[in-house]
């Protein structure tokens, strides 16, 4: 006898069904739905050149190499072979990838090499931090970048037939063993190309290559990795690997146990090709086996829905001092997410990456360099951004003081007049004649509106009181061509025995850049324009000032001293702040609540430059669609007539005298994001909260917003239920697969139980309905699971995420399980329904009725 659902029962799996399909079919739009990167496409005219093996290799046949050339006109393959002098760089495809991907980074490749390195500019550089190697603020070796390139790179690809590597270990074995040869083939290659050069006279006296570029897309950067711990590879054949949107420390889908355990064996490989060779009595033996690789990650962002940034880090698995992961949304010059195949050939993307490449030959070799810190810094100064990766007002402060202090103990022995780590070229020099008169500041807040060529000045010692001290900076002007800052002692009030023209620090290489949105049009000459968006910033802490008394900040008379015209609206806004009085605390219930009470924030006219936003719940999980909206800025009226003022209202208004809002939001897992002209949007982080995998930090998000102080603001924020549906399929969506494994066992286990007591057996649906019964089994079936292994990672002393949001994604979590299960067991019953009756039907008429 079976037991089937009363009303009570029905009522709660319909229930169920409802929110179920509504979240699924929530987030599979949201999923789908088209997403504008805001790349730009690249173009190429491609040609590739079969690479032949000897008859003795053993390689594949369904397998292939080749070479690319970038240029329309048709060439000779056997005396372009012959020509090879280049870096080799070899593309490896990913998952049902195809060798012809490589066509947009070796066709910039090729461009950039033409046109030479990017315009040099004196915004602030990244650096390796000391964790990394580095010293605070300092270059490794004093080493510059190039200023023009003199070898370019012969990108190789290997063809892999699209096989699927994301599906079976044993495809990536092959692959790894595949690519393998062909280093070997391309370094003999370029041996053979050199003899047959020299034979005809022509050989130059370019380095032969000893090691090989390896850059790998998805699944190709895995089998990057696996080459390296290839026991048939020659030594120091790869020393340098680029990977895009690459698992690193899980595969994607792991169907296979075969599949985890070799993700497994190569990441222990590598970690132990990092430690130092000892005798088994613990003796030195050798250096590291990989203390020359240096690996780099790049990471697509929160658009990048087949590897999420969490697999593609690094941690654990390459120490700090040999390899970093970047997210896209954080590299200079890019600023954007973007999806798995797009950052094949998102222009921004690819530019940055091939002048990267670029670099890091050696002029006297022509080959990359030897060094593994001088190869991460030139990774670190072309990819990552001066900004922080995470925000702190007190260690930023320490770190600013640690570069800027640290030139005065050379100075004694200098004759220049201006003695400065941070100083602009000498061939971008300003003189006092052309400035004109200067203008002395008497607010704590400063605005430049021109290119008017004076020079404010600003008392520390009165401005920097009542805790506003710190002081920033946000412009559109450039460093040391468009503007200038420098730190002035107090006359007659310094221990040093140097003069005070001595003793002037400038700042003005300490402006970051940031990105900005499309300058305002203008409509007519002399016409009024909205404010121009800011694209640098620059920070000065407690620290940073001390010992000072004046800071000024010079601008430059209209016509450019560059040479190029100035931006058609020119805008600076600085403040001495107190960083206090604009942090925020946003619990994770605020912005549900104000999508449907309203409540907003708000900040009056005269605020901080900076404002700290502080999330609680991380935004990977919880998108907020954040609205800033001007509410005054001192305006009463537009001055038109009425006739001419028309519909313009205080917001058009406030557009002409502030500037666009930008947002800063960091997170542990993926870093910087990056978002600009603020007015509306959705801040979104790609983390992965509330997993035994995740840091506790990842919790929570940093947002910081620059606003200007001359407008007051009104803050919406809402919780799109697309978004967070999408978000929460995108992160949880294996926890849900095997929550549902769980639930259809428990519902199995509960039928054998009533059938071994003799009992009615519930229907599928009537023991599924009992596991969301409250309080009891519900409380031993959801709750107790999740209290043991809260206490288990406890008592094995294992970092675990935050109690509430644990739990809380886990119900989620368990409930979506049950849904997908009620929803299987419907359709399940619906076609064996229909199969019973299209049977009957065709017995008891001889035919079917639908046919």
């Amino acid at each position: 006898m079976e037991v089937v659902l009363g009303l009570r029962a029905k009522s709660r799996i319909a229930l169920l069904i409802v929110l179920v399909l509504g979240v699924v079919l929530a987030g599979i739009y949201g999923l789908l739905k088209p997403v504008s990167n805001g790349c730009s496409m690249t173009y190429m005219y491609p040609t590739y050149i079969p690479i032949q093996f000897s008859s003795s290799d053993s390689a594949p046949a369904k397998y292939g190499l080749y070479l690319y050339h970038e240029g329309w006109k048709a060439i000779d393959f056997k005396e372009h072979v012959r020509k090879l002098s280049g870096v080799p760089v070899l593309f490896i495809p990913g998952n049902g990838g195809s060798y012809k991907q490589v066509r947009s980074l070796a066709a910039e490749s090729d461009r950039a090499y033409q046109a030479g390195p990017l315009e040099r500019t004196y915004y602030r550089e990244a650096w390796l931090t000391p964790e990394e190697g580095g010293e605070e603020d300092r270059d490794v070796g004093g080493y510059e970048l190039p200023n023009r390139y003199d070898s370019r790179l012969d990108w190789f690809a290997v063809d892999l037939e699209g096989e699927h590597s994301a599906l079976d270990s044993g495809v990536l074995e092959q692959q790894a063993s595949y690519v393998v040869r062909c280093i070997h083939r391309i370094l003999d290659q370029y041996e053979e190309s050199f003899k047959a050069r020299e034979k005809e006279g022509a050989a130059t006296s370019a380095t032969l290559p000893k090691s090989v570029i390896l850059v790998g897309h998805s699944m190709g950067g895995f089998v990057a990795r696996a080459v390296v711990i290839d026991p048939h590879l020659r030594k120091s054949a790869v020393e340098t690997i680029l990977t895009l949107s690459s698992p690193h420390q899980y595969p994607p889908v792991a169907l296979q146990p075969s599949f985890g355990h070799y993700f497994r064996h190569v990441n222990r490989e590598w970690r132990k090709g990092y430690e130092v060779q000892t005798t088994a009595a613990g003796h030195y033996l050798s250096d590291p086996v990989l203390s020359n690789v240096v690996v780099i990650s790049i990471s697509g962002g929160y658009n990048d829905y087949q590897i999420r940034t969490k697999y593609e880090s690094l941690d654990g698995i390459v120490p700090p001092t040999h390899g970093f992961m970047i997210s896209s949304t954080s590299m200079k010059n890019v600023w954007l997410s973007m999806e798995h195949q797009v950052i094949l050939w998102c222009n921004q993307l690819v530019i940055q990456v091939s002048h990267t490449l670029l670099s890091l030959a050696d002029p006297r070799t022509g080959q990359p360099f030897s060094d593994t810190r001088i190869r991460l810094s030139i990774f670190s100064k072309m990819l990552r951004s001066a900004i922080p990766q995470s925000f702190n007002w007190r260690t930023q402060s320490r770190l600013s003081q640690q570069s800027i202090h640290a030139p005065t103990r050379d100075v004694k022995d200098r004759t220049e007049s201006l003695i400065i780590s941070d100083a602009c070229p000498s061939n971008v020099h300003w003189s006092d004649d052309g400035l004109e008169r200067d203008l002395y500041i008497q607010t704590t807040t400063v605005t430049v509106l021109a290119m008017d060529g004076r020079r404010r000045w600003l008392d520390i010692r009165k401005l920097g009181t009542n805790g506003r001290s710190h002081f920033m900076l946000v412009t559109n002007l450039a460093p040391c061509s468009g503007v200038r800052l420098h730190l002035w002692p107090e006359k007659g009030n310094s221990t040093s025995e140097l003069p005070v023209c001595k003793r002037i620090f400038e700042v003005t290489s300490r402006m970051v850049l940031i990105p900005s949105g499309p300058a305002p049009r203008q409509i007519e000459p002399g016409s009024q324009t909205e404010q121009a968006p800011p694209s640098a910033v620059l920070l000065l802490g407690p620290q940073d000032m001390r010992g000072f008394r004046f800071l000024t900040i010079s601008v430059a008379p209209r016509p450019s001293i560059s040479g190029r015209p100035p931006p058609a609206v020119s805008m600076a806004v600085g403040q001495f702040f107190n960083p206090e009085e604009g942090e925020r605390d946003i619990s994770p219930w605020s912005p549900p609540v104000s999508s449907y009470s309203h409540k907003d924030l708000s900040w009056k006219e005269d605020h901080p430059l900076a404002l700290n936003l502080s999330f609680t719940s991380s935004l990977g999980l919880l998108p907020v669609i954040f609205s800033l909206k001007t509410a005054g800025c001192g305006i009463k009226s537009s001055g038109l007539p009425d006739e001419q003022a028309g519909d313009m209202d205080n917001s058009k208004l406030c557009k002409l005298r502030c500037f666009p809002p930008v947002a800063f939001a960091w997170d542990e897992t993926s870093g910087l994001h990056v978002f600009r002209n603020l007015y509306s949007d959705t801040i979104v982080v790609d983390s992965s909260p509330s997993l035994w995998s995740s840091p506790r930090s990842s919790e929570k998000t940093s947002v910081m917003l620059v606003v200007d102080p001359h407008c007051s603001y009104r803050s919406e924020m809402t919780v799109s239920v697309i978004a967070v549906a999408s978000r929460l399929l995108l992160v949880y969506n294996s926890q849900i697969i095997g929550l549902s494994i769980v639930v259809i066992f428990f519902v199995l286990m509960r039928q054998a139980c009533a059938w071994d007591r003799n009992l009615p057996i519930p229907s599928m649906l009537k023991a599924l309905e009992s596991n969301l019964r409250f309080p009891v089994p519900f409380i031993y079936l959801a709750i107790a699971p999740i209290g043991l292994s809260l206490l288990v990672g406890f008592w094995i002393s294992q970092p675990s995420p935050s109690f509430a949001s644990f739990t809380i994604v886990s119900v989620v979590c368990y409930f979506l399980a049950n849904g997908f299960v009620a929803i299987l067991i419907l359709i399940s019953q619906l076609y064996f329904y229909w199969s019973d009756r299209l049977t009957e039907m065709e017995q008891g008429e001889g035919r079917c009725p639908f046919c």
